[in-house]
């Protein structure tokens, strides 16, 4: 790659591009917020519920109401007047027909929009919709945000992603129904994948090769230390409108990032924008303290002429599962992009399911993103699919394991969590390096544009997960146990690629041993693999 050697020339990963990843990793705590808030502003407080012959009664419920309820008893109407708690709940005159409203505990939440808008009992799968359709704006934005960046640029898409972010988050908080606040949090979420996509490739792309994976992994720590930050805004903003705005307005602030955030001069050369590409690459030099002489243009004009050096063939998605072996790995692949977020959104979003205080929750399940990231920067350089299948075997076992807790014994329960949440936080971590090394150069990106896709299809469905608990309690967590288990197993048929070299061909894939032997001939090297035409190679595959 001609442009990594212009890289080394003006340095890597010097003082341009560690100023670079302050800007790109100062909106990853926000977009945490943005994941993460429905944790909060979502939430279900204790309630119950009115009858609608009491309603006339004056004086409210009173300080004496009693929300400390068995599961499913929630839902059962009341006559405000009977406060007789030394009856059970389900002793008062009931009917779940004429519930006129809900009472709601206001001692953690001041407000959610559960409360607000009754989203419970009948209306209840309205609220975990609401979360699928932010995850399916997340979904839509990778793939228009995407495409418009590839044609565009990435600056623009960022700059753009922030400022929509930032104005539709703080309509949010003035959502007059429930229907508009979902509308209005799927563009949000849409803009969230815009900037968490174009800001790592930004980084990518002026990074040195020595240096990518570690800066990645920066900005992973950002977006873990949003996750943990949350946990503290919202136990002091209890109002779910205010904590809305609190997280949103400061978005405004990212206006100053159209004078510093820098255009990538490997799509200025890509689109064939050479001088404006070559000015970035001299003054990124400059601030590196590495300058460029004159006879060192020499090296950069050889950048221009790196798109005549691409594949004459034209490759698509289809390349991905024409073939027999690298359809079984591009399969194996996805399902494991898909089973991670899953996972990963299915434990985030829930965590009031284990019993213990929320914020104390929201902020242990923060903390574990730290180690669980830096403990793959040591795993993956011994194997890669080793580091794979055992991250998803802790992760779908620790799961498994909550369903044989009883609820009184909610902290063993949430330590088995926050263990699942370690392991499938660096499982996630993994499966982006690992898909990189398995997919081929020729069709890399297509690869992990479509593994993106299944990722994001596992965060749409992961609240709707939880509603699998009307028909048991621990349905949830058996889905979330079993499917890393399952990603585990088939881990294990997927190929080794740590101190490998990188497949550039579909041929590479089909006969691993080409890649293994430079010293055979041509002939030789494709002895054991069918005879056929490099260029038409798929079709022969197939």
């Amino acid at each position: 790659m001609n442009f990594d050697k212009v890289l080394d020339r003006i340095g890597g990963f010097g003082r341009f591009q560690k100023t670079l990843y302050v800007w790109i990793c100062l909106p990853q705590i926000f977009l945490a917020f943005h994941m993460l808030v429905s944790v909060f502003t979502g939430a279900v407080p204790p309630h119950l519920c009115r009858s609608a012959w009491s309603t006339g009664n004056s004086g409210g419920p009173g300080p004496g109401l009693n929300f400390s309820i068995g599961p499913g008893e929630s839902c059962t109407s009341f006559h405000l007047s009977q406060l007789n708690h030394s009856l059970p709940i389900t002793e008062y005159p009931s009917s779940s027909n004429s519930c006129a409203g809900w009472e709601f505990s206001k001692e953690v939440f001041l407000s959610t929009i559960v409360t607000e808008w009754d989203l419970v009992c009948e209306n209840a799968t309205l609220n975990n919709i609401g979360s699928s359709i932010y995850m399916f704006g997340l979904l839509v934005g990778a793939v228009l945000f995407g495409a418009l960046a590839d044609k565009y640029g990435r600056r623009i898409i960022i700059l753009s992603g922030l400022a929509v972010q930032a104005i539709f988050g703080v309509g949010v908080a003035f959502a007059p129904n429930f229907y508009i606040y979902v509308l209005l949090r799927f563009v949000v979420g849409m803009t969230v994948s815009a900037v968490i996509m174009n800001a790592f490739v930004l980084g990518t792309e002026w990074t040195g090769p020595k240096k990518r994976m570690l800066a990645g992994v920066i900005t992973d720590y950002f977006f873990g230390f949003g996750y943990i930050l949350l946990a503290g805004v919202a136990y002091l903003v209890r109002d779910w409108r205010k904590l809305q705005l609190a997280i949103s307005a400061p978005g405004f602030l990212f206006v100053f990032y159209i004078w510093v955030l820098p255009k990538s001069a490997r799509w200025l050369m890509a689109n064939k924008k050479h001088e404006e590409a070559l000015d970035l690459i001299r003054k990124a030099a400059l601030i590196n303290g590495k300058p460029l002489v004159d006879n060192n243009f020499e090296l950069c004009q050889s950048a221009k002429n790196s798109e005549k050096m691409q594949d004459l063939r034209k490759y698509s998605v289809i390349d991905l599962v024409r073939t027999p072996r690298m359809r079984k790995q591009s399969l194996i692949l996805f399902y494991l992009w898909f089973v991670n977020v899953l996972v990963y959104y299915g434990l985030s979003l829930n965590i009031s399911d284990f019993g213990m205080n929320i914020y104390l929750t929201q902020m242990i399940f923060g903390l574990v993103e730290m180690p669980a990231r830096t403990i793959t920067l040591f795993t993956l350089n011994r194997s890669r699919r080793i580091s794979q299948l055992a991250f998803l075997a802790v992760g779908g076992l620790a799961c498994l394991l909550t369903i044989f807790i009883p609820d009184d014994l909610s902290i063993f329960r949430t330590v088995l969590a926050m263990v699942g949440k370690f392991g499938i936080t660096a499982s996630l971590s993994i499966v982006y390096i690992y898909s990189a090394e398995v997919f081929p150069t020729v069709i890399r990106q297509n690869g992990i544009g479509m593994g993106s896709m299944c990722a994001r299809a596992g965060g749409v469905i992961a609240p709707i997960i939880y509603l699998l608990r009307n028909i048991s309690h621990h349905a949830p967590m058996v889905v979330f146990g079993l499917c890393p288990l399952i990603g585990a197993v088939l881990t294990m048929f997927l190929p080794e690629t740590a101190h490998n070299p990188l497949p550039d061909t579909i041929e590479d894939v089909e006969c691993p041993r080409v890649s293994a032997t430079a010293e055979k001939s041509q002939h030789a090297l494709y002895e054991e693999c069918p005879k056929q035409n490099p260029a038409s190679s798929s079709e022969q595959w197939a």
